[in-house]
């Protein structure tokens, strides 16, 4: 089947995407590292309990699924002096250079029977150190390799691989564990990432970030995209950094997100004691809903490219409220036929979310600063979820977790209604203004 015939195949609002060559180079590489970051959300913690003294196993299993996550907010605040500085396709190369190459020591150690807990949590944590600024070259860099008005449909695929990922990658993991131990799955990890860096390195100049050779771009070299692709000096990283504090649309847009993922972290912890305690069940019925909320999440982050003609703002706060309602059931004792519906449904709706977060990012924000400004973002959201699982804890032992489950629910819906009342507000003081 040729590459037309493929593309016809695809609903209307992604088939001008793969008219990019750059584009479709660099989607396979990130669905690969998505994969592989998938599968190793079982293997990170696989290998952390097969490793950890005797007794210890809890500990160092925290301490290994924090530092693979949790130094990205870190980097982004260290560094940001250097690296702000460096083109998109720069930014996501080294994170994934980076990771290829710690992750991959993991195995290497395993094999070598030095794979100390200590040095386990290093290499977890170094790998990391870049994802805040990897991950803002990601949606940089499409932002820079297409027009405005396909960026919603890229970040719709993009997010949808993730999502993806969360239902194939564990399952996979499992399969492949029957054969290899969860050092290698873990290797395979740090491959897909090497694979990413080759594929970023091998787009044209604009949007790899090259010094301005190579090629001139997916649309024809113009003057524009060699100003989007040039290397950001000091004075105007500063200005992205201060752009994020003085914009009230992108600070409402981060807050919205950041409480949003916080909210979610209690509900992510009570389900799996809501599972063996509520419902007296094992760990089946747990991956059940996730398959099932990671499928729904697919399918809507996939239909994200259809909300192109909406305006973002009231679809996002109508994100926020959906995602709330379908956690209420569960705290009014809903048998588990209903609460898995409404856990599939939940994934549905949240699926556009982080497409449509981001291109209001990359809408409201000047080309030459949107690095800058993604990072800063991805470095507050890592602190998000972190704190509300911790939060979750203490909720769980004075709530249980099926009351937790509803109060997340009812705290996102009214974290839906105070945004759209600040939006409201918002708006009104522009016209009153303007008038004057």
């Amino acid at each position: 089947m040729t590459r037309v015939q493929t593309t016809r195949l695809l609903p209307q609002a992604y088939r001008p995407l793969f008219a990019h060559a750059d584009f479709r180079r660099l989607l396979p590489a990130l669905a690969a590292s998505d994969l592989g970051d998938g599968m190793s959300v079982v293997a990170v913690a696989w290998l952390a309990i097969e490793i950890a003294p005797p007794g210890q196993s809890g500990m160092l299993l925290g301490a290994a699924l924090a530092a693979y996550a949790l130094p990205g907010a870190a980097g982004a605040l260290l560094f940001g002096r250097w690296l702000r500085r460096l083109p998109a396709g720069r930014l996501l190369a080294a994170d994934s250079r980076i990771r290829a190459v710690l992750l991959g020591c993991v195995p290497l150690a395993w094999a070598a029977g030095v794979l100390h807990p200590v040095l386990y949590v290093a290499l977890l944590a170094g790998s990391s150190v870049l994802h805040a600024w990897g991950n803002a070259g990601r949606y940089s860099l499409l932002a820079q390799i297409l027009p405005p008005d396909q960026r919603l449909a890229a970040n719709a695929l993009v997010s949808s691989s993730v999502s993806a990922s969360i239902v194939v990658g564990p399952a996979l993991a499992g399969f492949l564990a029957a054969v290899i131990a969860p050092a290698w799955l873990i290797g395979l990890d740090a491959l897909s990432f090497a694979v990413l860096a080759a594929q970023v390195g091998r787009l044209r100049g604009a949007a790899a970030g090259q010094d301005g050779k190579g090629g001139t771009g997916g649309t024809g070299g113009t003057g524009e995209e060699a100003t989007t692709a040039a290397p950001v000096d000091a004075d105007r990283s500063a200005a992205g950094l201060r752009l994020l504090r003085t914009q009230p649309e992108l600070l409402g847009v981060l807050a919205l997100t950041w409480f949003f993922n916080f909210l979610y972290g209690p509900a992510e912890v009570a389900l799996p004691l809501h599972v063996t305690d509520d419902l007296h069940a094992g760990a089946g019925l747990l991956g059940l809903y996730w398959t099932l909320f990671g499928a729904g999440a697919v399918l809507g982050g996939l239909a994200a490219g259809a909300l192109q003609r909406f305006p973002l703002w009231p679809v996002t706060l109508g994100i926020v409220a959906g995602w709330g309602l379908a956690l209420v059931p569960f705290g009014l004792g809903a048998p588990a036929a209903v609460t898995l519906a409404c856990f599939t449904l939940g994934g549905l709706i949240y699926g556009p979310f982080t497409a449509l977060s981001y291109t209001l990012f990359q809408e409201r924000t000047p080309a030459a600063s949107l690095t800058t400004v993604l990072a800063a973002r991805s470095a507050a959201l890592l602190t998000a979820g972190p704190v509300g699982t911790a939060l979750g804890g203490p909720l769980i032992a004075l709530l249980g977790p099926r009351q937790v489950l509803a109060a997340s629910g009812i705290a996102t819906v009214a974290l839906a209604v105070i945004g759209a009342a600040v939006r409201v507000w918002g708006l009104r003081r522009v016209r009153t203004t303007s008038v004057v």
